[in-house]
């Protein structure tokens, strides 16, 4: 059976193991008041694994095509290389 954690309108926390379908308690086990609320938290979600966006979205076969305007690509990261060598030469 799940815990459940419920807030008196004083501000009292406590947990109490229910079913799913019990109804809530009448009142707070410390003070009595009422009507208690029960308190939710969000869940911790954590994507791992590599490429979680691109195989999501079906995008992860599709290779780049090199530009034909001449910009960027491995040609020009060769030419900085060569002027290298040929200045030390």
């Amino acid at each position: 059976m799940p815990i459940y954690e419920y807030r008196c309108p004083n501000g009292h926390v406590f947990e109490l193991i229910q079913r799913i379908g019990d109804p809530a308690p009448d009142g707070c086990e410390e003070c009595g008041e009422g009507p208690v609320e029960r308190v939710l938290y969000p869940v911790a979600v954590h994507f791992k694994g590599s490429g979680f966006y691109t195989t999501d979205y079906g995008r992860g076969g599709r290779k780049k095509e090199p530009s034909k305007d001449g910009a960027g690509g491995e040609g020009e990261s060769k030419k900085p290389k060569e002027e290298k060598k040929a200045a030390e030469a």
